[in-house]
């Protein structure tokens, strides 16, 4: 009778993944009950609410996508709807798109806003290490196989940028030249494509400035003056960033206790969206902050190691790919709220309040850890010696 084994699931990404989850949804709720009731007048559990609703959504579709394989992306059909369907969302917002705080980034579903650019984000993603996977033979030419993608990259980003939303976009570009970096085209070749998203860059943020006046929004004001010297826009421009400052501030060590924020309290607008951080940092202190802080770099570092030991092409780049993603947007968001960089509105992942967010970091976790458990898997039978020297010497043009 042949024995059965459990399949190689990596807890130890599971376990992070939910606990940060978890404990960003304790911030929620902490952050968003004085804004519920006084602000929005909701109930004070209003968003903690519904984002466990997307929580458990979001657990589900993380087990499905972890239990199905990822090379179910190569399909051509599947890729078309996921990267043509993202674009026809993204033109569908400049339409139809609901307006937030200046941009307009969001579809109304009835059920639930949908912001369309997160999603860009993973089908960029699939969509490059699906296409250079298959080009692996002819990976260096530049018309077959290294200007096509790149187009639709670009068209990809500057349809977010136009949003405008620069955070996400410049996340999308980040992410896609991590994705190209390990295609196994030429150094030569990859300084070529870093060039010209240089250039693209450049000639997006010109626009913006000339057409709008603000390369990040539309709104009055310049963000690039406010983060030069926000005390001095304290009561405009600079006021979220000022407040952000002195919750960071007022946390030391320990913070002031779970619940006890005084930034909260109608002084730091919608604490529990972008700026979650800087509450984390007043009532958890220097040790909560570094708790975060800790278990993103763990599934950031765990998803370039999977990388590494993958066998296959296409899973190293999809795992480059989402690791890359929420390296970048963590940056992004803790470089705002810390003034480290100009403020984009961009959430931090798994713990900022949002629906669009965490069900695409589900969707990206469950996807990372199949490529991990692939890994695993492979790993077992060379181990057992099922995995012959032939096969082993397949490299990665192989599998893609």
């Amino acid at each position: 009778m042949k024995k059965r084994t459990l399949k190689p699931y990596d807890f130890s990404l599971i376990i992070v993944y939910i606990a940060l989850c978890l404990f960003g949804l304790v911030m929620i709720f902490s952050a968003s009950m004085v804004t519920s009731v006084q602000v929005l007048e909701y109930d004070y559990d209003h968003f903690f609410k519904s984002q466990l609703r997307n929580i458990l959504i979001g657990f589900f579709l993380f087990f499905v996508c972890s239990g199905y394989p990822y090379k179910f992306y190569k399909n051509k059909l599947v890729l078309k709807l996921i990267f043509f369907g993202t674009i026809a969302a993204l033109f569908a917002v400049k339409i139809i798109g609901v307006e937030v705080n200046g941009a307009k980034s969001w579809l109304d579903l009835y059920v639930m806003n949908v912001q369309p650019s997160e999603f860009a984000k993973l089908a960029v993603i699939l969509y490059l290490a699906s296409v250079y996977s298959k080009k692996q033979s002819y990976i260096n030419d530049m018309n077959r196989a290294i200007m096509p993608p790149l187009i639709m990259l670009v068209l990809l980003a500057g349809l977010v940028i136009l949003e405008p939303d620069f955070g996400t976009g410049m996340i999308i570009l980040a992410t896609g030249g991590s994705v190209i970096l390990c295609s196994g085209m030429s150094g030569k070749n990859i300084f070529k494509i870093l060039s010209l998203c240089a250039l693209s860059i450049g000639g997006i943020i010109t626009y913006l400035y000339v057409t709008t006046g603000s390369v990040f929004t539309g709104e009055k004001g310049s963000r690039i003056t406010t983060y030069l010297d926000p005390f001095a826009y304290a009561q405009g421009d600079g006021y979220q960033t000022v407040n952000s400052l002195l919750a960071i501030g007022s946390g030391g060590i320990s913070g002031l206790g779970l619940g006890k924020s005084v930034q909260k309290l109608g002084y730091l607008p919608e604490p529990h969206t972008d700026f979650i951080m800087a509450i984390i940092s007043e009532e958890l202190g220097i040790l909560g902050v570094s708790i975060v802080l800790l278990g993103i770099f763990y599934i950031v570092f765990k998803g370039f190691y999977i990388a590494l030991k993958i066998h296959d092409r296409m899973g190293a780049m999809i795992a480059v790919g989402i690791s890359s993603m929420i390296g970048f947007q963590s940056f992004i968001n803790l470089g705002g709220v810390t003034n480290l960089i100009p403020l984009t509105g961009v959430p931090l992942p798994f713990i900022s309040y949002g629906g669009t967010s965490i069900l695409l970091l589900s969707i990206s976790m469950g996807i990372l850890v199949n490529i991990s458990m692939s890994m695993r898997s492979y790993e077992r039978k060379k181990k057992k010696g099922h995995t012959s020297h032939s096969s082993n010497e397949r490299s990665y043009e192989n599998h893609a």
